[in-house]
């Protein structure tokens, strides 16, 4: 049981990662840990700590409850979703101003700006 455990959340951390097309170094360096510790993490090899749980998420820029959602995403997405998956790590890494350049382009491209507008609450 402690096994699986350790296995399931050591793959969702590598599906994390892979899909934010980061190594094992780089979610190394993000996390300050060494790289062989992460693939003993993903392999399933090492009890991590929930300190250790936080900055792994912090470097994967996702929620600890997120480390934790066990749905295979790679299998699960259509083509589009991963489209859209990919766009979204993406632009997580941008500027606000270069978000919203992004956004302006892609209300153009659609042509429907009003559709794709988010209201304000009302109060």
């Amino acid at each position: 049981m402690e096994n699986d455990i350790l296995k399931l959340v050591g793959r969702r951390i590598r599906g994390l990662r892979k899909a934010q097309g980061m190594s094992q170094e780089q979610l190394g360096e993000k996390g300050s840990f060494h790289y062989s510790y992460i693939g003993q993490i993903e392999r399933g090899e090492k009890n991590i700590s929930l300190l250790n749980l936080a900055k792994i998420a912090d470097a994967l820029n996702v929620s600890m409850a997120q480390l934790f959602s066990y749905v295979d995403v790679e299998e699960k997405l259509t083509e589009s979703e991963a489209d859209v998956r990919e766009i979204v790590t993406a632009l997580r890494e941008q500027r606000p101003d270069q978000v919203k350049m992004v956004r302006n382009v892609v209300r153009e491209i659609l042509g429907e700006n009003d559709r794709y507008r988010i209201s304000p609450p009302r109060k």
